[in-house]
């Protein structure tokens, strides 16, 4: 099971680093040879939206998404218990629903494409859609152990 995630962050450090490299080649083109690489901000917003939406899951299977921490540990035992409860349903009624609102939009712009480099819009709608899909699936294994209580760093 841990094939998934490792492959996920290995997804995620590859994006990264084309999102570094593209802008720096690009600027080394336009300066040392004057002559500047058609579509490479375009390219970039798409990996930047890529690497957004791809490490989304990530994020939350490590407790590091917003819970209000410090709001929760000044509530007594059993409210704690149910402001976390309150926390993972709404966390995954909202990643579900954006999910499935994300999937019904990649089909209608299929035909949709950016200006210049022509990338699909189903490209970036399926980052979106998996990312969201894959927060809700992390937050539905939250229901049973959060992260929170093992990452809280209030005082």
């Amino acid at each position: 099971m841990r094939l998934v995630p490792r492959a996920l962050e290995v997804l995620c450090v590859a994006i990264l680093a084309l999102l570094v490299a593209v802008p720096f080649i690009q600027v080394i083109a336009r300066d040392v040879f004057g002559s500047a690489i058609v579509g490479a901000e375009e390219f970039t917003r798409f990996l930047l939206i890529a690497l957004v939406f791809a490490t989304y899951p990530l994020a939350v299977r490590s407790g590091e998404n917003i819970v209000m921490g410090e709001f929760q540990e000044a509530l007594p035992r059993r409210g704690r218990i149910a402001a976390r409860l309150a926390v993972s349903i709404l966390a995954i009624a909202g990643c579900g629903f954006m999910a499935f609102v994300t999937f019904g939009s990649i089909f209608q712009n299929l035909s949709n494409a950016t200006p210049t480099l022509h990338i699909p819009f189903w490209l970036f709608l399926g980052f979106t859609f998996c990312g969201f899909l894959g927060a809700a699936l992390v937050h539905l294994v939250h229901l049973r152990r959060p992260p929170q209580i093992d990452t809280n760093v209030s005082l």
